[in-house]
């Protein structure tokens, strides 16, 4: 692998928390035409990154070709991954575990272990500056990613996009909760930079949850509304990829 990826990325698989676990992946690095010139050394300009998280049915190509090119744009290298049960692995046990409950626990667990493999990936390699990795999550990916940065404290800056807390009203709430309670999790974040960017017509993860986890979480944050629904406008990706650009 080297610094002169192209926009289409390096496409690859890195290990997961288990000998048997493949997670496909997308790297993208900056062209080395971007690195500060006074480093004065050949290739060894070490880059921020990020870790991109998808939404429910996406993947990492999705994330890629949006958010990863508009940071690379910015000098920031970015790491896609497809989730269990999606882009390049709905096909192996996509079927078999889409409607199994205890697959899916087990599906969701996987995908909090991979996150952070993915994390520790970043961090070991040699172009990229292990104290400056930042996470972008989307929808289902920006719910991930909260619990995963509330534990992974090198994280060093988060975007949630198109995310929020858990619905409330529903005969779930506690059990969910005892599961993964966001809130709890927004808390842990604090210290680090938040930015929260939400459609003020979402009606997938409704606004009211995106304010009600924007207000639990602590300083520093920025929520940032924009008149779209679940999917944002292009102009919201360019907004925030220039946010991460500069706090991590």
């Amino acid at each position: 692998m080297h610094n002169d990826a192209t926009d289409e990325g390096l496409r690859f698989e890195i290990a997961g928390s288990r000998d048997d676990d493949r997670i496909p992946s997308i790297l993208m690095v900056p062209p080395a035409s971007l690195a500060p010139p006074h480093d004065g050394k050949q290739g060894g300009y070490q880059w921020p990154a990020a870790l991109l998280l998808h939404g429910l049915s996406s993947d990492k190509e999705r994330m890629a070709s949006t958010v990863g090119r508009a940071l690379r744009g910015l000098g920031v290298a970015t790491l896609s991954i497809d989730l269990p049960l999606h882009g390049e692995r709905r096909d192996a046990d996509g079927d078999r575990s889409s409607h199994n409950p205890l697959a899916l626990a087990g599906a969701w667990r996987r995908a909090q272990r991979e996150a952070h493999a993915a994390l520790d990936f970043l961090a070991r390699r040699s172009d990229i500056d292990p104290g400056r990795i930042g996470l972008v999550g989307y929808s289902m990916g920006s719910f991930l990613g909260l619990l995963v940065a509330s534990a992974a404290h090198h994280v060093r800056a988060v975007v949630l996009a198109a995310g929020g807390d858990l619905p409330s009203g529903t005969p779930f709430d506690r059990a969910m909760r005892i599961i993964a309670d966001p809130l709890q999790a927004v808390q842990r974040v604090g210290g680090r930079p938040l930015l929260m960017v939400h459609g003020r017509d979402d009606r997938t993860v409704l606004p009211e949850q995106a304010q009600r986890l924007f207000d639990a979480a602590q300083e520093p944050k920025t929520m940032r509304w924009w008149d779209a629904g679940h999917y944002l406008p292009d102009a919201a990706i360019t907004d925030a990829s220039r946010w991460l650009s500069m706090n991590i």
